[in-house]
């Protein structure tokens, strides 16, 4: 008879770091690198998939980590708030948010951000009305919204003009 409590092997490169521990099946991306890795910018919300709040990149996608558990991504490469800037420099993610006003009481900021860097990726930015699509599933109690979209926008801008080879 198999024990169901048994803690199972879990590694995981967070960050660019190798993380490897045995772990009860039950704890989820979210607490793993709140309460055992103190990596706090991941936040809890609603802790049901529905605010956004906790969104962190596995293996460059967007995903909510309070509905993941830890041992079922076996040597996924996750990707914190804290992963963006490793080295003290803001992501140009971040530095938009502020430039843009993105954010009043920043609870969800981080993970409004880990899911506009996704949103980029995905190409989801040919229009405010595709960026609020694509968007909708990070809320802000503030209301922020216009500012989060002014920031991503102005990221595209950004990278459109170091495509094209314009002076940024």
């Amino acid at each position: 008879m198999n024990d169901v409590s048994a803690d199972i092997p879990c590694r995981l490169q967070i960050n660019g770091k190798t993380y490897a521990a045995d772990l009860p099946p039950s704890v989820t991306l979210l607490d793993l690198l709140r309460e055992r890795l103190d990596l706090t910018g991941t936040k809890k919300g609603c802790d049901r998939g529905q605010c956004g709040a906790c969104t962190v990149l596995v293996a460059g996608k967007r995903v909510k980590s309070c509905l993941v558990l830890a041992v079922s991504i076996p040597d996924a490469e996750v990707t914190t708030i804290e992963g963006l800037s490793p080295n003290g420099q803001l992501h140009p993610m971040q530095q938009a948010f502020i430039e843009a006003d993105a954010f009043q009481c920043g609870y969800c900021t981080p993970g409004q951000i880990m899911s506009a860097v996704a949103l980029l990726a995905e190409g989801h930015t040919h229009s405010r009305e595709e960026i609020r699509e694509f968007m909708s599933g990070n809320l802000c109690r503030c209301g922020a919204y216009n500012g989060i979209v002014d920031a991503i926008e102005q990221v595209v801008a950004q990278q459109n003009r170091n495509h094209t080879g314009e002076a940024a």
